[in-house]
Order: C-alpha cells, then structure tokens, then sequence
C-alpha cells in the first residue's frame, strides 16, 4: 500500500477512533502492513466506509459496549481484556463504542493475506469476518507479542514481528474465514518463474555485496518468511545456497582468466577470504579453485 493509501486509512481509522490520531509506528512491515501501539480510544460514533486494509485490534482493557451495524445485522459486545476485534477490507459499517478502551492495532495489506492463502495451498481471495470484542487467545496473544516487540527496540524486533504478522494471518484464515481454509491439503505453490528470475538477476547483479534475505524478499514483495518457503519450493535450493551457486557459477569463469589471482576472484564473487572461498568452492564443485583452474 503506497503512502496515499495508508494516509486515507488513518483519517478514517482516526474518525472511527474518537477523533484521535492513532499513534502509527513509522516503520513499515512486508505485505503492505502497518502497526499502531498500545494507547487509549475513545467512545465514538463513525459510519466506516470500504478501506483498502484488514484492520485487526486488540483489547487490553476497556468498558463499556462496542456494536457495528452492517445492512440490516447489528454485532455487539462487552469490551474486555483479551479480547480481539477485526474488520475486513472492502466492507463498510456504522460503529458505536459507548466506553473507553485500552488497545493495538495492526493495518493488514490484501497482498499479505494472498501470500498466506497461497502458501497453505489456497491463493484465493479470503473471505474474512468481521469481529467485535471476539475471543480468540491465540489471535491476542500474537497481538501482545506484537505490541511488546514494537516498544523493545531491539536489533532484531522487526524479523521477530514479521514472523508474528504471519501467524496473525494464518489464525485470521485458519478461525476467521467465512468458508474453511485448508491449511495442508493440496500442493504448495512456490515462487513463479520471473520471481526466481528476478531474484537470481539481483544476485548475479551484486555478488560483491552482503545481500541480506530480506532485500531478496522485497523483490517478490514477500515477508521473509514466505520468501524462503516458497523460493525453496520452486528451486531445492535455499536462498543463501542459491546465491552461493551463482557465486561458483562466475567464479568458475573468472578462473579461465590466469592473470587473475585467486583471492581476487573471491573477492570479485563476494567472499571476504581466499580459504571461506575454496571451502565453499569445493563443496560446489568438488574441486579447490587451484585444482579446477589446473585442469581447464
């Protein structure tokens, strides 16, 4: 979801919400996704129209009673700690909370939960359902754990919420579709051939550098996760082993050239040491470097 996009969902998300700007952390997750902290929402009165995200809350602690009035159906509940509330994107309702309550939301892109549904062997468009004040443990105890690592500021606290945005999907599909989503049956689908194509043009591009996972992901506009999961399906190979062959591969042609020493050419293919480069050279290729050059 591109600025614009996010801007418009949090003026609504904002008038849903008492009128107060939620708090939207800056950084920005795979799969369109963006996360609000803990803070304090207000009784509100909002008609919500049709957004672009799925817009999952949890509650810590709250009063009174929350209601969202679709056609003809009213849903309403008691808010109270532990509870989730989620909205799906497209769908458009009048809500009424008429009590404060404490909670953490996350914005969730469509292509998030279309890389889900495809990796358990869906790939369809999921029909999600609204939910207000809904118990669902294991739906809020990933929303904590999302909500504790926004605050931690640790190095690695944005891989460690993107896998838990994963599994927010995946219990979103699993408990949360209209129609049941398989979760095992069927063949798992990996990535499609100009993925693997793009993927492999980027390492060929930059074998000098440390390409991180992620970095490759954002190419295919996948979680880390999803990325590795479904490049290993189409290839066998994992993306660190795949980049690792495509480094022998231009190494076995820059030892065609004699005037090029060997540390050169590791170097040249992205190994920081001439013995990290034979050792990775031989378990390719069978050979050392010295000897694959001695029998061309």
């Amino acid at each position: 979801m591109g600025g614009h996009a996010l801007a418009d969902t949090t003026v609504h998300v904002r008038r849903l919400q008492g009128g107060v700007s939620p708090p939207v952390v800056p950084e920005a997750f795979s799969g369109d996704t963006r996360l609000v902290g803990r803070w304090h929402n207000k009784p509100f009165e909002y008609d919500l129209p049709a957004l672009e995200d799925h817009i999952l809350s949890a509650t810590y602690a709250g009063t009174g009673t929350a209601s969202v009035k679709i056609g003809r159906q009213t849903i309403s509940a008691p808010a109270r700690s532990g509870m989730i509330s989620f909205w799906p994107r497209g769908h458009r309702g009048f809500w009424r909370v008429d009590g404060a309550v404490e909670v953490s939301n996350a914005f969730l892109g469509r292509s998030r939960f279309l890389a889900c549904s495809d990796q358990v062997g869906n790939g369809r468009e999921p029909d999600l359902l609204g939910r207000v004040h809904f118990s669902d443990p294991k739906l809020f105890t990933i929303m904590t754990l999302i909500n504790d690592e926004i605050s931690s500021g640790d190095a690695i606290s944005h891989l460690f919420i993107e896998q838990l945005l994963d599994l927010a999907c995946l219990q979103l599909l699993r408990a949360h579709s209209a129609t049941s989503v398989p979760i095992s049956p069927g063949p798992r689908r990996g990535l499609s051939n100009w993925q693997v194509r793009r993927v492999t043009t980027y390492m060929r591009e930059n074998l000098a550098a440390n390409i991180r996972i992620q970095e490759l992901a954002d190419l295919v506009s996948l979680s880390r996760f999803h990325f590795c999961t479904a490049f290993r399906m189409a290839t066998g190979h994992t993306p660190y082993g795949w980049l690792t062959h495509q480094r022998i591969a231009h190494a076995k042609t820059l030892l065609k050239d004699r005037a090029l020493r060997i540390i050169d050419i590791a170097l040249i293919v992205g190994y920081e040491t001439q013995s990290s480069f034979s050792a990775s050279f031989r378990k390719v290729v069978g050979l050392t470097p010295s000897e694959f050059r001695r029998r061309l």
